[in-house]
């Protein structure tokens, strides 16, 4: 995504949404985490206001993404302490694997892969 490609070496963090299974927009967030080398946060405020922007548009939540900018793509323990949305997908971005985007179902304190059908 752009916005991880603007600021490398920083975690970058947003929404996904859409209908029908089919992700249709990204909403980007400003990180607010101390730590934004490491770890993600969206600020409450903010958060509110995309949910309103995706209702207004027509759009569900379907997925969350972040970046891990100096590691591998999988859910760190921080990630799954933190997936407060079970019912959604959880994209992790890095230019360092193979893969450079993943996707997974984190329930429960588990992580499971998920796959990604690009259209």
């Amino acid at each position: 995504m752009r916005q991880a490609e603007r600021e490398p070496r920083l975690e970058c963090c947003g929404l996904l949404a859409g209908t029908d299974g089919v992700i249709a927009q990204a909403f980007a967030a400003k990180n607010t985490a101390e730590e934004v080398a490491s770890n993600y946060e969206i600020a409450p405020d903010q958060l509110f206001q995309l949910m309103r922007e995706m209702r207004a548009a027509g759009l569900a939540l379907m997925g969350i993404y972040h970046s891990h900018p100096n590691g591998d793509n999988v859910p760190s323990p921080r990630d799954i302490e933190r997936a407060y949305y079970p019912d959604v997908a959880y994209f992790i971005l890095s230019p360092r694997a193979a893969a450079g985007v993943r996707a997974f179902s984190i329930r429960d304190g588990h992580a499971t892969e998920l796959k990604i059908i690009a259209e």
